[in-house]
């Protein structure tokens, strides 16, 4: 299937590592133009090659999210360059794990901003690009744990990426009569070089088998091209009835009824 996007614009955050960097490369091998960034000037660069090297039209920008203007220089970047925005997918977020009691204000503060404040600077920039479009495309990476509780030691992160989740469907309401759709995706357990998975699984994997069997019902972790499929499909105008909603992408990990 052709998903239509030669040609398009996306600004991708994160793009550096991980899923990020599979949902950029995704992007760029339909034919999108991508504008990237990722505080880590090297391993940007080494990826935005990458993609280029693969026949990608890649901009990379080093760029710390958490910055007041950050968003707005992103996007500029992308309408200098590129003409314009056309898909938004706020990828960048971080995990600090610890009791709840035992959390702070500035644990709170700094992880707020990082996983919730950053996307928004940015899609509040972009927003006036896309409506000049009357169409766009804006997705979230949250978590299962969006969705549901995850666990002692991870209220930081549940809050967080359920606070993108809820924000994302009140802007589908808002957006939708200009032809702009909003949906978050929500990954469960992914696996790919260099990431807490994939460390796990080196440092023990007894244990690691173990939890693949309780909780991961196609035996297996995702993937980071399983993620980054959907989220291809979900910024291009094939799913164009589709806004409003959060797709997990866990292989049935997830316990949520909705």
């Amino acid at each position: 299937m052709d998903l239509q996007l030669k040609g398009k614009v996306a600004i991708v955050t994160g793009g550096s590592r991980g899923i990020g960097r599979g949902i950029a490369a995704t992007l760029a091998s339909e034919g999108a133009r991508i504008v990237t960034c990722a505080r880590g000037g090297s391993a940007l660069e080494t990826a935005a090659q990458a993609m280029r090297d693969a026949g990608g039209e890649v901009t990379a920008l080093p760029l710390d999210l958490e910055e007041p203007d950050a968003g707005r220089r992103l996007v500029e970047a992308a309408v200098t360059v590129y003409g314009g925005v056309d898909v938004v997918v706020n990828n960048v977020g971080g995990n600090r794990r610890k009791p709840f009691e035992e959390t702070t204000d500035e644990d709170w503060r700094e992880l707020f901003d990082l996983n919730v404040a950053s996307a928004f600077r940015v899609t509040r920039a972009a927003i006036p690009e896309l409506r000049k479009r009357e169409a766009g495309s804006i997705i979230f990476i949250a978590s299962i744990f969006g969705r549901e509780a995850g666990g002692p030691g991870l209220s930081i992160y549940n809050t967080t990426k359920s606070a993108m989740i809820s924000a994302a469907r009140i802007m589908a309401l808002e957006l939708a009569p200009e032809g702009i759709r909003v949906n978050s995706v929500a990954p469960g357990s992914i696996r790919f070089p260099g990431g807490s998975w994939d460390r796990r699984v080196k440092e023990d994997p007894e244990g690691m088998a173990a939890f693949v069997e309780e909780n991961l019902p196609l035996g297996r972790f995702g993937s980071v091209e399983e993620v980054a499929n959907v989220v291809a499909f979900l910024a291009s105008p094939r799913a164009s009835l589709v806004t409003g909603t959060c797709i997990p992408v866990d292989g049935s990990q997830g316990r949520s009824l909705i």
